[in-house]
């Protein structure tokens, strides 16, 4: 009999009392957000932010200073100053340190500039909110980890 109770206190306590091994659920609810669900979070609540526009495809930009050059097609190369930021604020990249704009093929950029640099014109000024899908999604690049979200200044310089 004792033997008996020995073990039903045994499998009680290791069930769910102190000390007890923690559930999937609970280790889950406890883990840091990945990538990918933080994206999801920040571009779900910046959606909301006044003056954020968002387009069918996901790309949240907020309009600085809007210029009234020409806007760029798919085939033409543009110049444009930029800084890329993580959603943690830490800089990865930026055409301002380099103290010179990026001249590169509208077609040749992530999905998210694209789409941006096709509506924008010469002497705008934008942020772009770019989730995962439109940026370097799940296979990161450098300094980016999979499944980032990504903010960017832009300037469009120039249509060539």
């Amino acid at each position: 009999m004792r033997l008996v109770i020995l073990m039903l206190l045994t499998i009680i306590v290791g069930c769910g009392g102190e000390g007890a091994p923690a559930t999937k659920l609970e280790l889950e609810k406890d883990a840091p957000m990945s990538n990918k669900e933080a994206a999801e979070a920040f571009m779900q609540a910046n959606a909301v932010k006044p003056n954020v526009i968002q387009t069918e495809s996901g790309l949240q930009y907020t309009v600085i200073e809007s210029g009234s050059g020409s806007t760029p097609k798919l085939a033409d190369t543009v110049s444009a100053h930029y800084a890329g930021r993580l959603l943690d604020g830490s800089e990865f990249d930026s055409s301002y340190s380099r103290g010179e704009p990026l001249t590169i093929p509208v077609g040749g950029v992530i999905k998210g500039w694209t789409e941006a640099l096709l509506m924008m014109k010469e002497g705008d000024k934008w942020t772009l909110f770019v989730p995962p899908e439109l940026g370097y999604g799940e296979r990161g690049v450098g300094p980016i980890p999979a499944n980032s979200a990504l903010i960017f200044d832009i300037e469009l310089v120039e249509v060539k």
